[in-house]
């Protein structure tokens, strides 16, 4: 393997990309969610179960992450995916617009649609991660990751923001419009981000002597015990984080009669929460974390509790109704959930180097596809709980209050598991000392 370390100027452009990757991602996950529940009447387990669909999909990211392993280079598969995925939006787009007239033909090509988005996140953000724990400095390897994910959630909150600001008045001609921009831009920021990043090979490509089959280099990942058991609490962790996901913008549609527009704004409100919280817990990292893995399990620990009793508070709103100041409740949730997330995915990609070589994509790959078989069950269960409710109970703020509490149980129980969780024995990167920590954030 080349001993060529990425820049940090190399390091925020390969940020970009994950920048593009979440501009697309919250136009589908979170504006189509809201579109489909509140303006065409659509049972919210529609979206909920497209958007677990497209998590299903990505269970092939330790394929993506094999082949990008095998190979010599890593940028083909983070061009190609993204290309995949603005597509994928495009169509997504169209589909929830068709449905208003052809629910069927509408809802066929959402499953399109949402096979190409899933396909293109795990191509391009596992190949994307991967890349940067073989050809970032392992010393820098947290703080690589605190970076791209800022920037990840400086899209979100940026296209949130500006996409929530062009969709009023709503009709569908706007959302068209703006969804097939915000797909363009994406990919074209990629292109630019990614020029000239591999100028060499990271190594030669594999003979077919040297290549192990899949199923080995999986068997191999799965016998060591630290990636076992912290496969084990990224699900857990993540389906706690995302239960709240796709029922948070109907809730502020329906409880507390906001426009399409003002909820999207919302969702951008909660993302900058989230950075906020990110930033906070890197620098304070940075400056005070002398025991680099015991200093993230705590926090862990802490944004795991605090997303609880944010959860908390909305149950609470869903009781007051429109008097309670929601906007504050949502920022502080995005908040804890950016102090858990620093901290976790920090970890993630701390430990990606460990163990057998040239194997980063597959770790990887293992990992991200925990977090999604977690998203797919979190999102639809939170959605479909909210549709069960609402039809036995007579009230619909009762169905949420029981949901959100639900969601800050489950969170509970993730900092549970997250103060049994051991990091502070396992072994340093390969050839290296303790990582220096601006510890690195939520793929």
């Amino acid at each position: 393997m080349t001993n060529t370390h990425l820049s940090w100027l190399g390091i925020i452009r390969l940020g970009l990309v994950q920048s593009a990757l979440g501009a697309i991602v919250v136009l589908t996950t979170s504006t189509l969610n809201r579109v489909m529940v509140v303006e065409y009447a659509l049972p919210a387990m529609l979206p909920a179960a497209l958007v677990a669909w497209h998590y299903a999909i990505q269970l092939s990211r330790p394929r993506w992450g094999y082949g990008s392993d095998m190979g010599h280079r890593r940028t083909p598969w983070i061009i190609g995916g993204m290309g995949i995925l603005a597509l994928g939006g495009v169509l997504a787009t169209d589909a929830t617009l068709i449905m208003a007239s052809s629910p069927v033909l509408g809802i066929l090509l959402g499953v399109l649609a949402f096979t190409m988005i899933g396909a293109g996140v795990g191509a391009s953000g596992t190949s994307l991660l991967a890349l940067l724990a073989t050809r970032t400095a392992p010393q820098r390897r947290p703080a690589a990751a605190a970076t791209t994910w800022i920037m990840m959630i400086v899209g979100i909150v940026i296209t949130a923001g500006v996409a929530g600001a062009l969709l009023d008045p709503f009709s569908p001609q706007r959302l068209a419009y703006v969804a097939a921009g915000v797909a363009g831009a994406a990919f074209l920021v990629t292109l630019i981000a990614v020029w000239g990043v591999e100028r060499e090979p990271e190594r030669q490509p594999e003979t077919q002597e040297q290549k192990p089959p899949f199923a080995q280099v999986m068997r191999e990942i799965w016998a060591e015990p630290l990636a076992r058991r912290f496969t084990i609490f990224v699900f857990i962790s993540m389906l706690a984080y995302s239960a709240q996901d796709l029922i948070l913008e109907p809730f502020a549609g329906l409880m507390f009669g906001m426009t399409p527009g003002q909820s999207t704004q919302l969702a951008g409100v909660q993302h900058g929460g989230v950075l906020l919280g990110m930033i906070l817990v890197g620098v304070c990292g940075a400056r005070f974390g002398d025991k680099k893995r015991a200093w993230m399990r705590q926090w862990t620990i802490a944004g795991c509790v605090g997303s609880a009793l944010a959860l908390g508070a909305l149950s609470c709103a869903a009781l007051v109704g429109p008097a309670w100041p929601l906007q504050p409740t949502v920022f502080a949730l995005g908040f804890a959930n950016g102090v858990f997330a620093v901290s976790a995915i920090g970890s993630m990609m701390g430990l990606a180097g460990e163990g057998r070589s040239a194997r980063e994509g597959v770790r990887m790959g293992v990992w991200g596809a925990a977090q999604a078989i977690a998203f797919a069950c979190g999102g639809f269960a939170g959605a479909a709980g909210v549709d069960l409710l609402r039809a036995l109970l007579a009230e619909t703020s009762s169905a949420f209050l029981i949901v959100f509490s639900l969601e800050a149980a489950l969170f509970v129980f993730a900092a549970v598991l997250a103060s049994r969780l051991d990091l502070t024995g396992a072994p340093a990167p390969r050839g290296e000392g303790a990582p220096d920590v601006l510890e690195g954030v939520r793929s």
